[in-house]
């Protein structure tokens, strides 16, 4: 899935790109993407690209016209950039795209989905607060307002593991699991260790690896075109999607929880005091 890193260097992409361009074009491909009828989508063709914006995992292009095109990419979705545009029409239900945008320089973007789960979603708002999912957002983590402080006091009480409160959008925006995989890495810190009783020098220890993880991310990211993110991404990581390879930190062997849906991986000697946590999984085959 598509975190704030990746997100972000996609709108930074975007900003420079099609920045002053305008939208000739914008074809919808899979109906159920799109999650809005006002403006209507087509409303968007003759109006200029002002901005390129990012909401947590949102990315957002704002128009001279006054709307905005916001997009989710979900879990399988992604931006494909086009030089130059394919003519090809699009066939409904025949294609992973779902939406095709077209420039009047003759480049243009697709978004597409694999899978047969299809999650990707498609604003057209003249406010991106009009947006549910961006209306329950909680703080972006880089920003200038979220210090140590902030962050301390967003943990009092939550007897939640700390690997869930790092994914939750409404608590904190634009982290999902991979990067969640690593700032608990980074802050040497247990997945399942619990939000409201980590010690003074637990919060500074997260909230640091938090801030220094997703700043060099983004850093790794910016200047990339869009074909290159995922493999960049993967690069980065010290243990996300690593299970059975070697800690870089610490040389022990990466481990993996999996859940119903998901999984997550974490080293036990710099995460857990050497403890294995219960594969969920392995231990069904088990009984």
């Amino acid at each position: 899935m598509p975190e704030m890193p990746e997100v972000e260097g996609l709108v930074r992409y975007l900003r420079a790109r099609a920045g002053g361009l305008v939208i000739a074009k914008a074809r919808l491909a899979a109906v159920a993407a799109l999650k809005t009828y006002d403006p209507p989508l087509d409303s968007l063709e003759g109006s200029r690209v002002t901005g390129a914006g990012r909401h947590g995992k949102f990315i957002d292009l704002a128009t001279d016209g006054g709307a905005h095109l916001v997009f989710h990419l979900a879990k399988a979705g992604w931006l494909r950039w086009h030089e130059t545009l394919p003519a090809t029409v699009i066939k409904p239900g025949r294609s992973p795209i779902a939406l095709r945008i077209g420039f009047d320089d003759g480049s243009g973007f697709d978004l597409t989905e694999a899978g047969t789960r299809k999650s990707l979603a498609v604003y057209v708002v003249r406010d991106p607060a009009e947006v549910p999912g961006i209306a329950r957002l909680g703080p972006d983590p880089l920003s200038d307002g979220f210090d140590r402080a902030a962050f301390g006091a967003l943990l009092e009480g939550r007897r939640t593991q700390i690997k869930g409160l790092l994914r939750d959008q409404t608590v904190i925006a634009g982290i999902g699991n991979a990067y969640s995989d690593e700032i608990l890495h980074a802050a040497r810190m247990s997945p399942y260790a619990l939000a409201a009783k980590l010690d003074e020098a637990e919060v500074d220890r997260l909230y640091e690896a938090m801030r220094t993880t997703l700043a060099e991310a983004i850093e790794a990211a910016s200047g990339k075109p869009p074909a290159d993110l995922k493999d960049a991404k993967r690069r980065g990581m010290a243990v996300h999607a690593r299970a059975g390879e070697t800690c870089p930190v610490c040389g022990d062997t990466i481990r993996s929880v999996f859940f119903a849906d998901t999984d997550f991986q974490y080293c036990p000697t710099c995460q857990t005091g050497g403890k294995i946590l219960a594969d969920r999984r392995l231990s069904r085959l088990l009984k």
